[in-house]
């Protein structure tokens, strides 16, 4: 009798088990149908639009043109060029038209994963765009933060007081005097000046050498910041956004910028390598065709017939950083030797659009800038900082192999017995000759 009753307790436990599970455990057959969206998204998407022209026509739609051959659509999405070496006539016509953007890579699709991307593609609804951020002509987090003129009337205003509160003094001063039937004489400005200055002769010559300090500080600072442009934006022939560039598309600095790893000079990109995305790009996210159109008359690109026309004009780019002429300074030195990060000379161009030169506490706010420092940006003042305090990661650097191997062992015991790191400065970084000619 317990056999029994232990039996049927364990059948009746099973059963609810299994009730729990087909209510509650999620159910994965809708899982098992193929997601068109993604599939577009990780399959096409970089090539094809669903409803504009790219490196071929509109996919939507496709599905008609291709009416009474779907199994060679399906062939032709898995291997394009077996269907073109079969003769097809379409197939081969659709190749002429697109010729330039050359075959399609085959892709690796089941028939009914081709499905899904081509009912996604039907039912594709453009999204309407958002408010437009950063357009051209705006300035980018620019706001003013000159204390000067506040200070300058803060000034005023004291200056004001303090003279009426001593002409007040004098006046009382004078009646009482009258009241105790003393002989008042009448001072000018000028004349009680020079009688609080005999009477106050320590505190006057503190004031004057204040002054004095103050004003050559301020001589100096200003001989230092000749040529220094912080925050200096020039309006460039074509509006380029690194925040979209760079940040929203993720797309590498020295992909545009190739030569830094390799020469003095970042260098600026040719429309060529523009070209490498906007012969299938052809709208922007932020002015549409407008800019890019320029790219295109630059190089002579027809767009509609997907040609060079051979009319190229020179695009005239207005150069952002200009080191004076007895200045040295080499890019691959600090970008592949020294390991540095583009932001922390630049700032974090994933927030910029058209390039400027950085002022200096938006160069602090970047992360990965372990150093902080607080002259002006690309100064000399500010590169003599980053070698004294820059450590040289010689471990695993082949640039440095020699001249690790050269150092002795009282060397290295004397140049890490402070900070236990090797900076520029120590190894030469803060000769004259290193930088200038």
């Amino acid at each position: 009798m317990h056999h029994k009753y232990r039996a049927r307790t364990q059948n009746t436990l099973s059963a609810i088990i299994v009730a729990f599970l087909l209510i509650f455990l999620p159910d994965n057959s809708a899982q098992a149908q193929p997601n068109g969206e993604l599939l577009f998204k990780g399959n096409c998407a970089s090539c094809h639009k669903p409803d504009e022209d790219m490196t071929g026509p509109a996919l939507k739609g496709a599905q008609d043109r291709w009416a009474g051959r779907e199994e060679l659509l399906y062939e032709w999405v898995k291997n394009p060029q077996k269907v073109l070496s079969s003769g097809d006539a379409y197939a081969n016509d659709l190749y002429a038209a697109w010729k330039s953007s050359g075959v399609m890579t085959p892709q690796s699709l089941s028939n009914e994963e081709i499905d899904a991307v081509f009912a996604y593609v039907e039912s594709y609804v453009k999204p309407v765009k958002a408010g437009a951020k950063n357009t051209p002509g705006d300035p980018v987090g620019e706001t003013s933060s000159n204390p000067v003129p506040w200070l300058i009337v803060i000034a005023t205003l004291l200056i004001v007081v303090v003279f009426s509160v001593a002409g007040v003094r004098k006046s009382l001063q004078s009646t009482l005097d009258e009241a105790k039937g003393k002989d008042v004489k009448e001072l000018t400005y000028w004349e009680s000046t020079k009688v609080w200055i005999g009477k106050n002769q320590i505190l006057t010559t503190l004031i004057i050498i204040v002054l004095v300090v103050g004003g050559l500080k301020d001589v100096l600072d200003g001989m230092m910041g000749v040529a220094v442009s912080e925050g200096y934006k020039p309006e460039q022939p074509i509006w380029f956004s690194h925040e979209v560039h760079a940040g929203q598309n993720e797309i590498n600095c020295v992909y545009c910028h190739n030569s830094a790893e390799k020469s003095k000079h970042a260098g600026i990109p040719t429309a060529n390598v523009c070209m490498n995305c906007h012969t299938a790009v052809k709208e922007g996210t932020t002015t549409g065709t407008e800019e890019i159109s320029k790219i295109y008359d630059a190089v002579g690109w027809d767009p509609e017939k997907r040609e060079y026309t051979g009319e190229e004009k020179p695009i005239k780019w207005v150069k952002v950083h200009n080191l004076p002429d007895h200045v040295y300074f080499n890019h691959s030195q600090h970008v592949v030797v020294g390991d540095l990060d583009c932001a922390q000379c630049h700032g974090d161009m994933k927030k910029e659009t058209v390039a400027r030169v950085m002022p200096m506490e938006d160069l602090n706010a970047v992360e990965d800038n372990k150093i902080k420092f607080e002259k002006q940006t690309l100064t000399m003042g500010w590169c003599i900082d980053c070698h004294r305090e820059k450590e040289v990661q010689m471990a695993g650097n082949g640039y440095y192999d020699e001249f690790h191997a050269r150092l002795s062992k009282e060397e290295l015991k004397k140049y890490l017995n402070d900070d236990e790191k090797i900076t520029v400065k120590e190894i030469g970084g803060l000769e004259c000759a290193k930088c200038h000619y």
